[in-house]
């Protein structure tokens, strides 16, 4: 008989609260976002990521979903992979697949709605991981609610994709416990493949602490495994990973020349942080509500605005925690714990769970968060703990870190002695946002202070009380944090709903172009369904991050090419610009000329004034010069995007086989083409516009896009290389005339071809790499999965396993003493009083023989009791 069979015979029957930890959560989070729904027209506007990444990116694939568009996409950033850009954002989500339900209008007000239901679903799988270590079922919805509303979640709002990692993870922690303990087959293998489809870089982190968490366990005793099911074990996680090969091979692929993930900590960076001040900030995280992304109070100086500091639990803060480091020596999840302590702390062992990535992160927070709620709620049902020591170390280290960043001196830049070492505004925004901070940590400790007082004499009314002060207090910061990130949005009515949500702007130009967008909000193209040159996006295909880097241009989440970069916008065929009506003007007010020459107004729609690039190149041109790498790099980063409007920049070996083509723009001034007399090395206005109208002329005389790719047609005097500025790619395969060809990467991170004289119609199509192999694999492993079931299912009909579970025995042992314990006081208990304890302050809960304290301790039955 397995663990969960002995604990339903064990326990008395009771109602479960799966459905009530669902229903507070769901009206919690209703409390957080609903009052900013109805403020804001129906949608949920927060700022920053939230609307710049998380709005648009649901529109934009819920579009192309829709539309069959799912292989390359002509409007993030210069181009892109779309399954590789989109499934770290969304594509594996259960909840963004809701959305295809829903007219595309419909998608921006569903983002609260979802949220909501998210943070509902993550008290709900909290609830069935904890439900298996407590007596109580409310116990369990208590650390289901604790583990919905950390700060990690609440933090998390921000970035709405994180929450799909907050509510799985849960579920592959139980799949696991049930396979080792139970040899409950199947789920674990589903649960890795959901897992790694829904978000590939949280995926990775979970994989490097589950197998931590096995190996503590085992090590600890607290389950003993045979080689026979750490096979199944092995095997099923294998076959999980295959299954979800489908999404995970192209994803994988789409990031691998990712420059991102290509670099690690090494020397003294891989063992202490560079910045002192992240120390604090990982302790200070776990004692107070998070900081909002990017407006950090506590500790500005830590330079970590975006990675997710937050732990803190609503009310009991780290209470639990510090009082089962106290009283129960030798658990595992004591190990456990003081592991994902030490790790983050060493930035090499924090960077393990994102594959040694350079970047500071605290994104894997939310998996010991999962079990200092595990640790919370199961000292609550041992009515032997003493909780004064956890309860006085957490509220001294919170008034100590109240009082010391509140009220240190430091020297501001006038030189002045000021009081308090948070972040100084010139107004009280600052001041207001940390004392919210300390007051909601000490009143949540003062509340429970209270709250523990009714533990030791009734505990039913324990867990209801301390249920409902949690949602309270839940709702309480939630809503501060909320506000505080909405005073950092731009205009929510003006700008994000009427402008850009509901906003159209109509260019009224049927041809292909990409725009530009001066002091705009991020993203602005792809809200107005443009194709830009300015993008907030994380993951789109090297190429671009290679070229941005040739020229000079920053490009480590967002393409923002600052106006010094003309040229670029004539390469990259950009044919009009907007500037909000709002925002900083593109008219210098000194000189009463555009930021950049060669643009003229044209008109004013929807809040914005729009310009013409004078000098748009149009796609698919040809060169007469080519340049070569050694002489391209000699130049300056600015200057090189100048010398690519004047040669093509090819490698050695396409100088060997196009150079008789063109002529050599070293040797131009020596050596120019016939009939380009006009031609220089110069980079003035009127020099580049020379460049500017011979590239125009050799412009494609038709290109359109469609689902799988575009289509060009030319006409050359002599056989050339067409250049497209369109990165390039390995899933692009291109044909002339009908004919297959040679795609060259050109110009550090684009296409050309070459093509004969004559007319011709050049066809680029797109399959995203890996995907059918992807499929293939899925769909082998699918039918794999479907015989493993069949085989076990009837092989297990004439079988009887044994499941060896030291710690499952132990708790089944103490539960049914308690259980006795409580059934004996509720018999004798005098009609007019509640319980036997009203009398008996020295009664004495039994101990249990080699005892597992809490549950979780295991003794080894060999020592003797003393």
């Amino acid at each position: 008989m397995g663990f969960s069979e002995l604990k339903n015979q064990t326990l008395k029957p009771k109602k479960e609260k799966a459905l009530s930890t669902f229903l507070f959560a769901l009206i919690t989070a209703a409390c957080i976002f609903v009052p900013y729904m109805v403020a804001s027209e129906g949608y949920f506007v927060f700022y920053g990521d939230f609307n710049v990444q998380q709005i648009p990116f649901y529109q934009k694939c819920h579009e192309a979903i829709r539309n069959g568009n799912i292989f390359w996409d002509f409007s993030t950033d210069l181009g892109a992979n779309f399954i590789g850009s989109y499934s770290f954002y969304l594509l594996g989500s259960p909840f963004f697949w809701i959305t295809l339900l829903f007219p595309n209008s419909f998608v921006p007000y569903l983002m609260g709605p979802l949220l909501i239901l998210k943070f509902a679903c993550a008290a709900l799988t909290a609830y069935f991981y904890i439900r298996r270590f407590t007596r109580t079922p409310e116990a369990a919805r208590l650390g289901g609610l604790l583990y919905a509303f950390s700060g990690f979640s609440v933090y998390n709002i921000f970035f709405n994709h994180f929450h799909e990692a907050i509510i799985l993870f849960p579920l592959l922690l139980l799949a696991l416990e049930m396979l080792i303990t139970e040899n409950r087959r199947f789920v674990f293998a589903l649960m890795v493949c959901l897992c790694a489809v829904s978000n590939y870089f949280f995926f990775f982190g979970m994989v490097v602490f589950v197998v931590i968490y096995f190996f503590v366990r085992l090590f600890s005793g607290a389950v003993k495994i045979k080689f026979s099911r750490f096979f199944v074990l092995i095997f099923e996680a294998v076959l999980g990973l295959l299954l979800s090969c489908v999404l995970l091979l192209p994803s994988i692929l789409a990031i691998s020349d990712n420059t991102r993930i290509s670099s690690f900590l090494l020397g003294w960076n891989a063992i202490m942080y560079g910045k002192e001040q992240i120390y604090g900030n990982v302790l200070q995280c776990f004692f107070f509500p998070p900081d909002i992304p990017a407006r950090p109070v506590f500790f500005p100086g830590a330079e970590v605005k975006w990675s997710s500091l937050g732990g803190w639990l609503p009310v009991f803060s780290m209470v639990g925690v510090f009082t089962w480091f106290k009283t129960k020596t030798g658990s595992w999840l004591k190990r456990l714990i003081g592991i994902c302590i030490f790790m983050a702390l060493v930035p090499i062992l924090n960077s393990a769970f994102y594959a040694f990535n350079t970047s500071y992160y605290a994104r894997w927070y939310y998996m010991p968060i999962l079990l200092m709620c595990l640790m919370t709620v199961v000292l609550t049902e041992d009515q032997s703990v003493d909780w004064s020591f956890g309860y006085k170390w957490v509220l001294g280290i919170t008034i100590a870190i109240t009082a010391v960043i509140g009220f240190f001196p430091q020297e501001n830049d006038e030189g002045k002695i000021i009081f308090g070492i948070y972040t100084q505004g010139e107004d009280l925004t600052y001041v207001v946002r940390f004392a919210a901070a300390c007051s909601i940590a000490i009143i949540g400790l003062v509340v429970l202070y209270f709250l523990l007082k009714i533990l030791k004499t009734d505990a039913k009314s324990f867990y209801l009380t301390a249920t409902i002060c949690v949602c309270i207090v839940s709702v309480i910061y939630g809503n501060v944090f909320v506000v505080c990130g909405r005073a950092h949005s731009y205009e929510i009515k003006d700008v994000m709903i009427d402008t850009l949500i509901e906003g159209e702007v109509d260019l009224e130009d049927d041809s292909e172009f990409r725009i530009d967008t001066y002091d705009c909000v991020d993203n602005t193209a792809m809200y107005l369904g443009y194709s830009g040159i300015n993008a907030f996006h994380s993951v789109v295909p090297a190429s671009i991050m290679e070229f941005y880097e040739y020229i000079g241009v920053e490009r480590s989440v967002a393409s923002r090419p600052e106006t010094d970069y003309e040229s670029i916008r004539q390469l990259l065929s950009v044919k009009y610009l907007l500037n909000r009506e709002d925002g900083e003007s593109f008219i210098d007010q000194d000189t009463k000329e555009t930021e950049m020459e060669g643009y003229t107004y044209t008109d004013t729609k929807n809040g914005f004034y729009i310009y013409q690039n004078d000098n748009y190149i149009p796609y698919g041109f040809s060169y007469k010069y080519y340049m070569s790498e050694e002489f391209c790099d000699s130049y300056t980063d600015e200057d090189r995007a100048n010398l690519m409007c004047k040669a093509i920049l090819l490698n050695d070996e396409q100088i060997k086989k196009y150079g008789k083509l063109l002529y050599n723009f070293d040797g131009m001034s020596r050596n120019p083409a016939p009939d380009d007399k006009d031609r220089s090395l110069y980079f003035d206005y009127e020099s580049m516009v020379y460049d500017y109208d011979k590239l125009r002329e050799t412009s494609a005389l038709k290109f359109t896009t469609d689902n799988r790719g575009f289509t060009a047609v030319v006409e050359r005097d002599e056989q050339n290389l067409v250049f497209f500025s369109i990165p390039y790619d390995k899933g692009w395969t291109a044909t002339v005339n009908g004919k297959p060809c040679e795609i060259e990467k050109v110009n550090k991170g684009f296409m050309a071809v070459l093509v004969p004289e004559g007319t011709s119609e050049i066809r680029f199509d797109y399959k995203t790499p890996g995907l059918k192999a992807g499929l293939v694999v899925t769909s082998v492993s699918c039918a794999v999965f479907l015989i493993y079931m069949l085989i076990f299912l009837l092989w297990k009909k004439n079988r009887k396993f044994v499941n060896i579970y030291p710690e499952g025995d132990i708790l089944i042992e103490s539960w049914a003493k308690a259980e006795s314990l409580e059934q004996f006081e509720i018999e004798d208990e005098p009609p007019d009083e509640q319980s036997l304890l009203d009398k008996m302050d020295d009664t004495i809960i039994p101990k249990i023989e080699n005892g597992f304290e809490g549950g979780f301790k295991i003794i080894d039955n060999t020592e003797n009791d003393e």
